[in-house]
């Protein structure tokens, strides 16, 4: 039968094959922030407007939840650390995809497939997304300890 006949062409390469490098993170981070986005960040949203419209006793428990509850006990604790991991992920999310856009922007006008182009920039993506994260929680984080 000339379907069980072993064949001269090649097989597709699989990720063995490939030499991982930033340009390729930079990609997954890319449609992995976006959803993150998408689906926490709009659910954040949606929870924080549910929150404002059914009175200040409900928005003060969002915040207390999310944010600070000087008066909480350790579950409060709990869910404030939580909380203030997800609106960081959801920072370092919006940063990434930020500026991974800029970069496939500047991609789409034809410049920067240079490999070695294509490397830094891809690396100067994540480092500004981290940079870019954490100068803007030590702001509030200054801001909250001063005010």
């Amino acid at each position: 039968m000339a379907g069980k006949e072993p064949s001269g062409r090649p097989l597709s390469p699989h990720l063995q094959v490939y030499k991982w490098g930033p340009h390729m993170a930079v990609s997954i981070f890319h449609r992995v922030s976006g959803d993150g986005l998408a689906i926490v960040g709009a659910l954040m949203f949606l929870g924080w407007l549910g929150a404002i419209a059914a009175g200040p006793e409900a928005y003060a428990a969002f915040v207390a939840c999310v944010w600070h509850d000087p008066a909480g006990g350790s579950l409060h604790q709990i869910t404030n650390i939580l909380g203030k991991i997800v609106l960081v992920g959801l920072t370092w999310a919006f940063f990434q995809h930020l500026f991974s856009g800029l970069r496939h922007f500047v991609l789409d006008t034809g410049a920067g497939y240079e490999l070695k182009a294509n490397k830094l920039w891809s690396t100067v993506v994540i480092v500004g997304a981290i940079f870019a994260t954490a100068a803007t929680w030590l702001y509030i984080a200054k801001e909250a300890l001063n005010g």
